[in-house]
């Protein structure tokens, strides 16, 4: 054996059996099986190796259950994550190469907006101008500036043009159901009115996002808040700083002050519902709040010290100045159509304010000028041409009950002279019209009396004046008094709707349950958040909740489309520089049961008679139904009505022009304004017209409650005389105030055809001298109820 290299016996040497060069050393690679190195054993290569440890990891994977083998291995979750982390950035970009800063858009510039009666070609008016002057950082104050950081954006001057947090934040309470949260910086507010659009879209937000990337690096800090400042939209038809300014106080951007400053960034969120000459008590406190959040900001910001933020009061705004080009009842249609659009987040005020828009409306011409024209002959020409008597305002709806349409609207007399729209204000009872869902609330529910006598219209109560509510929570107290204190005796539920008698409907609500009287008139179409429309106060039974005309005239439909509910609408077409809108359509959903809704409209048809309190709605000389309200102290008098075509709502009430108090009509009169007066009488005359040419249609109802009626006259005369007044004990400091009124019994009897009051400025309702005894009570029903 010789010696080679690795040791005796492994060098070459003549004659060996294992070839010229002699054995292999047992680990060499040559000398090992193509299965050794295969399985990456001893003396494999690399990629052997490699090769062998994945297909052990495979085998291993394979004799897994199955249900493990769905778990991804880390390497797999490593390398889609690196996949997506380097794809994100390939797409980011190349969106950043891509998106270019475009042109300034149209929105930057003033255009028209064009609003069209139903048909399609009668316009309305116009609007949509944008009254804006452009004014350069250094003529807005710096006051406003600040303001505006702290409302909008307190990054501003620290951002890169977008907020990652922000955004990310908005949409996690979008996807929660936390409601609708803005996450936008304001250089993506700049950039999105100034160079795109208000689309909710997502490619539009990507837009947003890279050009405002582009910007932050481009334009400086203060360009960029003086473009936001000059494009947005502060209500009032001001577009910019400068405009609001002038809209608001009357004065320059340059010359704002804090408080002032404040109040207009507070604007920037909500720009109508925080105009506080105008806006509701929950929109004047949440402006106020907003202010409070803008001047706390700039405290924390170090742009005011907290003597200074103490010593700030909220400032004096002037009221609105009239707008050119929608005089008359268009101002009053315009606003109901926007306020529509915006409501149901269609096209904010921001993009209406631009212009550019084409509106039919579903306002109907004559019906209009119908409305208009009833208002006018038996109410302002009625009354006497004085300061006082011009502060008498109405508001008034109109809708077709089959479709929802809002067919007529009554705001006031001229836009120009009075811009608020009375139809859409919520600050006015609706007195005993409420009554209307206290029934419906006893019918759909199966309710019974404190006796447990089911509630039907034939059921008995007691009628007496101040009569003590049974059946409310210890410590509450509630005995409202009837009209002129009028004591009915024991009369059936139907008779005392169509007198009104407070005291009896006092106490079926409570039979009902006042939540179900609530839920019946949001069932029938008001919103939930109706002022004072509260179930734990026993006088909502009574009305003194503050719905807008419109939506009374609505949820009044309800039962005159056999309990199918639709909300009002006012726009049935829209489009954008020739470009469609799609609107949302309008389904009627189950609000009662058809006999529910028809036992009330048959309930309601006897008021209409002529021994009811709205005898004098006869005139249409059509089937109809209808509903009187006044309000105790006179600050409010209703008549709500309908046909199976059209039902209409009128409203009166007294305003001052200054202070915007209200005060009672009987002020202005002389004598107590009935819902059986006034408004009666223009109801009628405007329903009249409206339905001229139009067949006299009967209801179609299916309810067995139909077949019982109520005489015109009672078979005996009614005690007027004042029924014993509460002790303190019983009244309590619980008994909720303001107590509405049913409509007055004055002591004339009404005549068999109606006719207009004798003077216009005494109005009277149907008389009923004497105690009343219900003609409808036999043995058989006469149990009477607490």
């Amino acid at each position: 054996m010789t010696q080679g290299p690795q040791g005796p016996g492994w060098g070459p040497a003549d004659g060996d059996p294992d070839g010229p060069d002699g054995p292999r050393h047992p680990l060499a690679p040559d000398a090992l099986s193509a299965e050794d190195r295969a399985d990456g054993g001893v003396g494999a290569t690399w990629s052997e190796r490699r090769r062998a440890r994945k297909h052990a990891r495979r085998a291993a994977r394979r004799a897994k259950p199955w249900w493990r083998r769905l778990v991804p291995t880390w390497r797999m979750a490593l390398g889609g994550v690196l996949t997506v982390l380097l794809l994100g950035i390939a797409a980011f970009v190349t969106m950043y190469t891509v998106v270019r800063v475009p042109d300034a858009n149209a929105a930057a510039t003033a255009q028209s907006n064009i609003y069209y009666y139903s048909d399609n070609k009668t316009e309305i008016g116009q609007t949509g101008e944008v009254n804006r002057v452009s004014v350069p950082i250094g003529d807005i104050a710096l006051t406003m500036q600040h303001a505006a950081v702290s409302a909008e954006d307190r990054t501003f001057y620290t951002n890169r043009g977008v907020s990652l947090t922000g955004m990310t934040r908005a949409a996690w309470y979008t996807v929660s159901g936390r409601g609708l949260q803005g996450g936008s910086t304001i250089t993506q507010q700049y950039v999105k009115n100034y160079y795109l659009n208000q689309n909710q879209n997502v490619e539009r937000k990507a837009k947003e996002f890279f050009i405002s990337l582009k910007v932050d690096q481009t334009e400086s800090k203060d360009t960029i808040l003086a473009g936001y400042l000059n494009t947005s939209y502060f209500g009032r038809g001001a577009y910019g700083i400068q405009a609001a300014a002038q809209a608001y106080y009357g004065i320059n951007a340059s010359q704002l002050n804090a408080s002032q400053a404040a109040y207009l960034a507070a604007l920037l969120q909500a720009p109508s519902a925080y105009d506080v000459d105008t806006a509701t008590a929950d929109g004047k406190a949440a402006a106020i709040a907003r202010w409070n959040y803008v001047l706390d900001g700039m405290q924390k910001l170090g742009w005011l010290t907290p003597a200074e933020r103490a010593a700030e009061t909220f400032p004096e705004v002037k009221q609105p100045s009239t707008i050119d080009g929608v005089s008359g009842q268009a101002g009053y249609l315009i606003d109901i159509a926007d306020q529509y659009l915006s409501d149901n987040n269609i096209v904010d005020p921001a993009s209406l304010a631009a212009g550019g828009w084409r509106i039919t409306t579903t306002f109907v011409k004559s019906d209009q000028d119908a409305l208009a024209a009833a208002v006018k002959t038996d109410l302002t020409d009625k009354l006497p041409n004085t300061a006082k008597t011009r502060d008498v305002r109405a508001a008034a709806g109109s809708v077709d009950p089959t479709t929802g349409r809002l067919v007529a609207a009554y705001g006031g007399p001229d836009y120009a002279e009075q811009e608020y729209d009375d139809a859409t204000r919520t600050d006015i009872q609706v007195g005993s019209t409420f009554k209307a869902f206290d029934l419906a609330a006893a019918l759909q529910n199966h309710a019974t009396t404190q006796d447990g006598v089911p509630i039907t219209p034939s059921t008995i109560y007691d009628g007496t004046s101040a009569r003590p509510v049974q059946g409310l929570p210890k410590g509450v107290s509630y005995d409202p008094t009837n009209e002129d204190h009028v004591d009915y005796g024991d009369i059936s539920v139907r008779y005392a709707m169509m007198k009104s008698v407070n005291s009896v409907f006092a106490q079926e609500a409570v039979d009902a349950g006042l939540n179900n009287v609530r839920n019946a008139a949001i069932a029938a179409g008001l919103p939930p958040d109706t002022p004072s429309m509260n179930a734990a106060d026993p006088s909502i039974a009574l009305g003194v909740a503050t719905p807008n005309a419109i939506q009374m005239a609505g949820a009044y439909g309800t039962f005159a489309n056999h309990g199918q509910q639709i909300t009002p609408w006012s726009v049935q077409t829209l489009s954008h520089d020739g470009q469609p809108t799609t609107l949302p359509a309008h389904k009627a959903t189950t609000a009662f049961s058809r006999d529910t809704a028809d036992t009330v409209t048959s309930v309601l048809e006897g008021v209409v008679t002529p021994s009811g309190t709205g005898y004098l709605a006869q005139g249409l000389d059509r089937p109809a139904a209808d509903k009187t309200g006044t309000t105790d102290n006179n600050k409010s008098a209703w008549f709500i009505g309908y046909t199976p075509q059209l039902v209409t709502s009128v409203g009166l009430f007294v305003e001052d022009p200054t202070t915007h108090a209200h005060y009672p009509l009987s002020d202005v009169t002389g004598s107590r304004v009935n819902g059986g007066a006034f408004p009666t009488q223009i109801w009628t005359d405007y329903m009249s017209a409206a339905l001229s040419g139009q067949p006299v249609e009967q209801f179609d109802l299916d309810s067995a409650a139909t077949q019982s009626s109520v005489p015109d006259q009672p078979a005996t005369t009614p005690s007027s005389s004042p029924s014993t007044t509460p002790s303190a004990a019983t009244a309590g400091p619980s008994a909720p105030p303001a107590t509405p009124s049913g409509p007055a019994t004055p002591p004339s009897a009404p005549p068999q055809t109606p006719t207009a009051p004798s003077t216009p400025l005494t109005p009277a309702g149907p008389s009923e001298p004497g105690k009343p005894a219900d003609p409808t009570l036999t043995p058989a029903n006469a149990a009477a109820s607490p």
